[in-house]
């Protein structure tokens, strides 16, 4: 089996997804600065073991449709993308498996229809409901300006900087946020000091990881390039404001499906303020939780890292779900 690409036309939208495999369905959908490529690792084994397998180029992203106006990356919008992709693939429900953004993607989309949910996997971001992730208003205070997601928040700034060159960028950030940076002994949240810009506190690595290489950093920059390239994607930042806003009527839902949380201990994530709390009582959030799993040594691109450790784990997930699943 390989990987087969198409285009489909979801929630108002056109996406690019890559597929593989026949039988129950399981949506992947990355975070930031990504594409389907971050699941590289997931899909043949996912596919062998009985699944369709799909990851979308999420609304902004890569290969996908880029809305100009920034109101369109709102969180409703997203989820709203992945319920239609689902009716749109011919299925009933789904199982969900989202890192990064893609994980409030996921949290908030079985949130929201658990109907249409059969299970939900969250790797790195655990679930925060009902917006999934601090605003602007609460992080300013938290870690000041220099905090990544503020300096996201002005428009042309970060858009500018990260098209400048895209393989560079993406090297840089998928580097200097994984396990194998020497700089960091300790995972920390991306400050920015004053005067500087986000790639100017990740430099060039010495060289790559196993787990990347050159020809991974290609295929992601190939769908990066022009000077609005990474707009889309920011514009997910530039609602997060706005997301406590929709979802404020969801407060005190919970997340009532199956669940697995997957986070390497490395990842910068664990470093933001709250993310122990949500941790330790992810049974709270997610009752139904089937498993909370630490990768050691791990850092921010869990299922790119540690592809054997991730897919063991989704394919326990799933055989646990599965059991009372349909197609």
């Amino acid at each position: 089996m390989s990987v087969r690409h198409r285009d489909v036309e979801v929630n108002g939208v056109r996406l690019h997804i890559a597929e593989q495999g026949e039988g129950p369905l399981v949506l992947l959908l990355h975070g930031f600065p990504e594409s389907w490529y971050s699941w590289r690792h997931q899909f043949a084994p996912l596919a062998e073991a009985g699944y369709h397998v799909v990851a979308p180029d999420q609304r902004g992203y890569a290969r996908s449709e880029r809305p100009k106006s920034v109101d369109a990356y709102t969180l409703l919008h997203t989820v709203g993308d992945v319920t239609a992709l689902i009716r749109e693939l011919g299925a009933s429900g789904a199982v969900l498996v989202g890192h990064d953004w893609g994980a409030p993607v996921a949290w908030a989309t079985a949130l929201l229809r658990p109907d249409l949910v059969r299970g939900v996997a969250g790797l790195s971001v655990p679930p925060a409901p009902p917006a999934m992730m601090p605003p602007p208003s609460v992080t300013r205070d938290l870690y000041g300006e220099g905090f990544y997601q503020i300096y996201f928040q002005e428009p042309g700034v970060a858009d500018a900087e990260l098209a400048r060159d895209p393989a560079a960028t993406l090297r840089r950030i998928l580097f200097n946020a994984s396990g194998d940076n020497p700089r960091v002994e300790e995972p920390q949240p991306w400050i920015i000091p004053q005067g500087q810009r986000l790639l100017d506190t990740m430099p060039e690595p010495d060289a790559l990881p196993d787990w990347l290489t050159e020809e991974d950093v290609a295929a992601f920059a190939r769908d990066y390039q022009g000077p609005d390239a990474f707009t889309g994607p920011l514009g997910w930042y530039r609602n997060i404001e706005r997301n406590h806003e929709l979802m404020a009527a969801f407060q005190g839902r919970t997340v009532d499906v199956p669940a697995l949380y997957v986070v390497g201990d490395k990842d910068m994530v664990v470093s933001l303020k709250g993310v122990d709390f949500l941790r330790e009582n992810l049974h709270l959030v997610a009752p139904r939780v089937h498993a909370n799993v630490t990768l050691a040594g791990c850092g921010h691109w869990t299922q790119q890292e540690r592809p054997e450790e991730v897919n063991a784990a989704l394919l326990d997930f799933l055989a646990h779900v599965e059991g009372g699943a349909t197609a």
